[in-house]
């Protein structure tokens, strides 16, 4: 069984020293037999590997038992792994090649007898089987077999079947040709032209004759007994000429026509008895319609209006149906549930989020809208304006004594409750509409500061955590000041030893007045708070990391704050982490800078002379073979390039002209050859070209060039012989073409160097002054005194330079493209860190981003605004009476100036950063240094 494209691989050549050797064997036998052999012939677009083929086939039985065999051939086909859509076309095209290349040699080897001659076994198609049993006396020729016209040149390969004639067509076709047969009888068509609906008088007729009316032509004698004028097909059919008669026309009767059964239809007409006039009743009146009973008839408010009822209602098991759907309603449909479209959802949700405090302090908060209201009572907020002494409250309450481990149900169910209320604002806010809104809303402050107020509970982690991202999403919208209630809490949480904690509370420090126009200043931070920032840059933490850069970048940007940073940290170490910061998580990645472009050498219309060994082997081809054949081998593809036709017919000619003289061949055509020998590559094609400047036009083939050196039929490159006939004139080169080294090195030891050989066809071991002229060689430029052997062994460097040892090189390894100059490239190191791409303009180049550019960007702020420092002039004041001058922008970046010219020149992204950054400190050193002058 044939076995299918997924189970074979496809067909392709290898080349094993089995191959080779098979491949020398057939040569030497189509040599001796006087045949052509197409050593890698092609089906559709693969080439044939024939030792492949010839194992492949002979393990099958060999040609005349695959032949004999329906279909055997695209059987064939398949194991080998040639696939094509017309497997008949591929099955036909691997029989042909196996019959033109190996089926003589099959014969020879296997069957160890005399193939048939090649007049009727190469010299014709491939067509049947018997190739063992095959003579010219039982040998018919295509002519002949072909008379019946049921023999294919494809029979036995594609099953095709055949479409066969009668008998007596066959014996007739000579007596009969060029004559007019009569066309093969048909059963006519006798139409049923009866109407569809019986007349009275036909139906008379039928009762009366009981028989079918039929429709009968004009002109047609009817049948006998039949009455002239009457209706119908004719019966009978007598023709001129007997033996056109079909016996299916002969006993044609026309089927019998059943009478058409009518029934009588009722109208208003013939019975108006079934058409009473009815009249229209009275619609019987309805009961009055009932009163509606109580909750019943409408479906109430939507969900929305439900939950901020029920949640404002104070009933427990009301909150509890409102606060679970607000959950899932805010977070599934966080981009259309608004505070702005729910009056009162915002007062509704922070009060019961407020209900926390009872729990663990002896307070109860409440908020109050009543702007003259001045109450004594330490848990009413205003909600107003917000609460300023909100922390003070705090501080003065007395804390309960609630377990953390074991808790009652009253106390889960109210956490629940609360939780979900901190969570539906939590979602909520996410969306920046309604974080604007909270913002101007004061009393989610004061819960804020409560809940993050809270004791150091784990029943409580999840709900500040939630507190925190309600303030990282509101600050952005908010000014604080440093006396506000909520910057001295978000403060306090850097002391905090939750990773999650500090990092929500950086954030939202980070982000204070992001979308305003007011600048965050950031004031009164404490420089414990401070030096716990700086030392977390040291974690490898890349959240973390980033945050505190994000607030840094914040902190610096205020004089005072810089100075408040120098005075409270360890200066030196933060800017040396900062530039090791630089180059966080960089890769080096290697890029080639061209020092100069690739190079086309111009083409040129000379082509090489033809080698005498690659002349015999064209002769024995056929046009248009020969053409296409000395096109593959004289010239390359090459898109930019042309030569002239006039060019390519002159060196055709020269090749061919007196050798197919000499064996009474006649030339190729002059427009054959230009049409064959633009059909060789796919992109070459005849024009004709008119340069600009120039009045006469070229008639030109494009898409080729001349080769340097020729190509041999299986693909090998020959080398040319550099050897100068004359000392004095080194530019004269031999210029004869040889495809083996032994080959070359016998032409220059007998042509150039008239060596002599003994008896035993060695080389005599002279002594005498020799001179190489090879190419550009220098070593023996002058006469020397050496031995035919010595300058010998120096001769074959020289040729293993020009013809590479073909056995360590694959054929199928293309000659490099001697007219392409390569670029000349330098190998360039970078750095490259996190880049992102502008939304704004995508096309340009990839932009700095992430912990590197936070890095440099803090750093910036700090050589540009420490010399506007409190701690500059006293620095200053104190370097005047030592040698050290410069300030801290040479005490800070001095040690780190190396490594930012080595970034600058390796992190292109990065460039233009520290290019601002190193102006800024150059030019402030350079300011100092001119002062001290």
């Amino acid at each position: 069984m044939a076995s299918s494209g997924e189970e074979v691989a496809p067909h392709s050549i290898d080349r094993t020293p089995e191959y080779e050797e098979f491949m020398e064997k057939l040569k030497e036998f189509h040599t001796n037999r006087g045949t052509v052999l197409d050593p890698e012939p092609k089906v559709g677009l693969i080439h044939l590997d024939l030792f492949k083929v010839f194992n492949h086939i002979v393990a099958s039985g060999g040609y005349d038992k695959v032949s004999e065999e329906k279909l055997a051939w695209r059987r064939m086909a398949a194991e080998l792994g040639l696939f094509s859509n017309n497997e008949a076309s591929t099955a036909f095209a691997l029989k042909e090649k196996f019959y033109k290349n190996l089926a003589a040699y099959e014969i020879k080897t296997v069957y160890g007898k005399e193939p048939p001659p090649k007049d009727i076994l190469e010299d014709v198609t491939a067509k049947g089987a018997g190739l063992l049993t095959r003579t010219r006396e039982n040998f018919r020729g295509k002519r002949d077999s072909n008379v019946a016209g049921n023999d294919s040149a494809a029979s036995g390969d594609d099953g095709t079947p055949v479409r066969e004639r009668p008998t007596d067509v066959i014996s007739s076709a000579r007596a009969s040709r060029g004559l007019r047969e009569a066309p093969a009888q048909r059963v006519i068509f006798q139409p049923d032209t009866g109407p569809s609906r019986n007349t009275r008088q036909a139906s008379s007729q039928h009762a009366a004759t009981n028989s079918p009316s039929v429709q009968g032509h004009p002109g047609m004698q009817g049948p006998s007994g039949m009455l002239p004028g009457t209706r119908g097909p004719s019966i009978a059919h007598h023709p001129p000429k007997p033996e056109n008669t079909s016996t299916s026309v002969t006993a044609y009767q026309p089927r019998h026509v059943k009478p058409l059964q009518l029934r009588p239809v009722a109208t208003p007409s013939n019975a108006p008895s079934e058409f009473p006039r009815t009249r229209l009743s009275y619609r019987a009146a309805t009961d009055p319609r009932q009163p509606m009973l109580p909750g019943t008839g409408f479906d109430g408010p939507n969900i929305y209006t439900r939950c901020l009822n029920a949640l404002r209602s104070r009933i427990p098991m009301e909150q509890a149906f409102a606060l679970n759907h607000l959950v899932k309603i805010s977070f599934e449909r966080g981009d259309k549930y608004k505070f702005d479209s729910f009056p009162g959802l915002a007062e509704g949700l922070v009060e019961k989020a407020l209900e926390v405090g009872e729990l663990f302090y002896y307070i109860n908060w409440k908020v109050s809208w009543d702007p003259e209201e001045e109450s004594a009572d330490l848990g009413v907020l205003d909600g107003n304006f917000g609460t300023p002494d909100i922390l003070e409250r705090i501080g003065n309450l007395v804390e309960k004594n609630t377990p953390d481990i074991l808790q009652p149900g009253e106390y889960f169910d109210k956490m629940v409750l609360i939780t979900e209320a901190i969570l539906t604002v939590r979602n909520m806010v996410t969306l920046p509409e309604n974080a604007h809104n909270m913002s101007e809303f004061p009393p989610v402050k004061d819960l804020i500061c409560i809940v993050l107020h809270l004791p150091e509970k784990d029943s409580l982690v999840e709900i500040k955590h939630m507190v925190l991202d309600i303030a990282e999403q509101i600050t952005s919208f908010m000014v604080l000041d440093s006396d506000d209630p909520l910057y001295r809490t978000l403060l306090a949480q850097m002391t905090s030893d939750d990773r999650g904690t500090i990092l929500s509370a950086l954030r939202a420090l980070g982000r204070i007045s992001m979308n305003l126009e007011a600048t965050n200043t950031l004031n009164e931070v404490p420089g414990d708070i401070l030096q716990r920032i700086t030392s977390w840059l040291l974690l490898n933490d890349d959240e973390l990391i980033d945050a505190c850069l994000d607030f840094l970048y914040q902190y610096t940007a205020v004089v005072s704050n810089l100075d408040n940073l120098i005075r409270s940290t360890y200066p030196e170490g933060l800017v040396d982490q900062l530039v090791r910061l630089l180059a966080h998580g960089a890769r080096k990645v290697q890029y080639d800078l061209i020092l100069t472009p690739e190079q086309r050498l111009p083409s040129r219309d000379e082509v090489a002379p033809m080698p005498e060994d690659l002349s015999q082997e064209m002769l024995k081809l056929e046009e248009p073979d020969r053409v296409h054949q000395w096109v593959k081998s004289f010239f390359e593809e090459d898109g930019s390039s042309f030569v002239t036709q006039l060019a390519a017919w002159q060196a055709y000619q020269a090749a061919f002209a007196g050798p197919l003289k000499n064996i009474q061949q006649q030339m190729i055509t002059p427009a054959d050859f230009i049409r064959n020998s633009t059909a060789v590559y796919k992109g070459s094609n005849a024009q004709v070209l008119r340069e600009p400047g120039d009045g006469q036009q070229k008639f030109i083939i494009h898409g080729i060039r001349a080769r340097p050196n020729p190509l041999s039929l299986d693909g090998r490159e020959y080398g040319r012989c550099l050897w100068a006939n004359d000392a004095t004139r080194r530019n004269a080169k031999c210029g004869h073409f040889f495809l083996k080294q032994e080959q070359m090195w016998h032409h220059i030891l007998t042509t150039h160097l008239e060596a002599t050989s003994n008896e035993d066809e060695h080389f005599e071991n002279v002594e005498k002054p020799f001179i190489c002229t090879w190419g550009e060689c220098n070593k023996y430029a002058k006469p020397t005194q050496m031995h035919l052997r010595d300058l010998a062994r120096h001769i074959t460097t020289h040729i293993a330079a020009v013809i590479p040892n073909h056995t360590s090189v694959s054929v199928d390894t293309a000659p490099p493209k001697k007219w392409i100059v390569p670029a000349k490239t330098m190998p360039v190191t970078f750095e490259e860190t996190v880049t992102v791409r502008d939304e704004r303009n995508p096309q340009a180049p990839p932009q700095a981003a992430g912990i590197p550019l936070s890095a440099v960007l803090v750093l910036r702020n700090i050589a540009r605004n420490i010399v506007k420092t409190e701690a500059e002039e006293e620095l200053v004041k104190l370097q005047c009476s030592t040698d050290e001058n410069g300030g801290w922008n040479e005490r800070l970046f001095r040690a780190s100036t190396p490594r930012l010219y080595e970034l600058l020149a390796e992190n292109r992204p990065l460039s233009p950063y520290i290019a601002s950054l190193l102006d800024l400190i150059q030019v402030e050193v350079e300011v100092r240094h001119d002062e001290d002058d």
